[in-house]
């Protein structure tokens, strides 16, 4: 999976979420032009090819105001989005790239 696959499919047409992450994301103040803006901005820090039912990935993007977390699965028509977040600098490190350890 690469970046380029994400933002082809990161439309308003296509980008599907569940009322789970529309609620969690209510709860983060997170918006989706936050969301968009951090797959067309950002870069692919982990990825997941085996999750299910998708593959996934985890996006940075920190050039404009606070970080911002994105997990993204692509299908063949949608990309999904499955959690939207600040990241905790408790649980990242100053470059929010590198989980730290436990």
């Amino acid at each position: 999976m690469n970046i380029n696959e994400l933002r082809i499919l990161c439309t308003d047409e296509t980008i599907q979420m569940t009322e789970h992450v529309l609620k969690r994301c209510r709860e983060r103040n997170i918006t989706l032009s936050e969301i968009k803006r951090c797959i067309f901005h950002g870069e692919i820090i982990e990825e997941y090819p085996n999750d299910y039912p998708f593959p996934s990935a985890l996006i940075l993007e920190c050039s404009i105001g606070k970080p911002i977390h994105v997990v993204a699965g692509l299908s063949d028509k949608y990309l999904w989005i499955i959690t939207a977040y600040y990241p905790d600098s408790d649980k990242w490190e100053n470059d929010f790239k590198t989980r730290k350890e436990k």
